[in-house]
């Protein structure tokens, strides 16, 4: 490495739950930085699952989010010129941004009313245990499973 590492930027706990998970959300929901655009999205998607589940959105949110997260990933490591699928296990952080990536990928290809609807069913589906995320979560363990016998080229 030539160059020193980036500082980490710390954001503010987002205005109406005061919390940090939900304005890292709100974030990667934002687009061209209309962030008031992504905070009325994530409230009216809380609303609806409030709606539809009858329990506090901020809830089935961080539910949804646990059940994503991926413990454990595949790198690619070359070694003696052949490319192998390492597993390693994944950090804390890097874990908490793939579900968060995951999650709005699968929110935006869904076809409902509003991308409100769309986040709301996703997050209720993630936290049930089912949908596309933890389809891809479950991809993600699977690809590791079975790359299992190249664990001892982690570095």
């Amino acid at each position: 490495m030539r160059k020193r590492r980036a500082p980490k930027r710390h954001i503010e706990p987002d205005p109406k739950y005061n919390d940090f998970l939900v304005a890292k959300f709100t974030n990667s929901v934002m687009k061209r930085g209309e962030k008031s655009v992504a905070q009325n999205i994530i409230y009216d998607a809380f609303d609806l699952i409030e709606e539809r589940v009858g329990k506090p959105g901020i809830e089935v949110f961080k539910k949804a989010i646990s059940n994503v997260r991926p413990m454990i990933e595949v790198r690619a490591r070359r070694v003696g010129g052949a490319t192998y699928q390492v597993p390693t296990e994944v950090r804390q952080e890097r874990s908490t941004a793939l579900a968060i990536r995951w999650i709005l990928q699968n929110a935006r290809s869904r076809r409902e009313k509003s991308m409100a609807a769309n986040l709301a069913s996703e997050l209720i589906a993630a936290s049930n245990g089912e949908g596309n995320s933890i389809k891809k979560r479950d991809d993600t363990h699977r690809m590791a499973e079975a790359n299992k016998a190249f664990a001892h080229f982690r570095w």
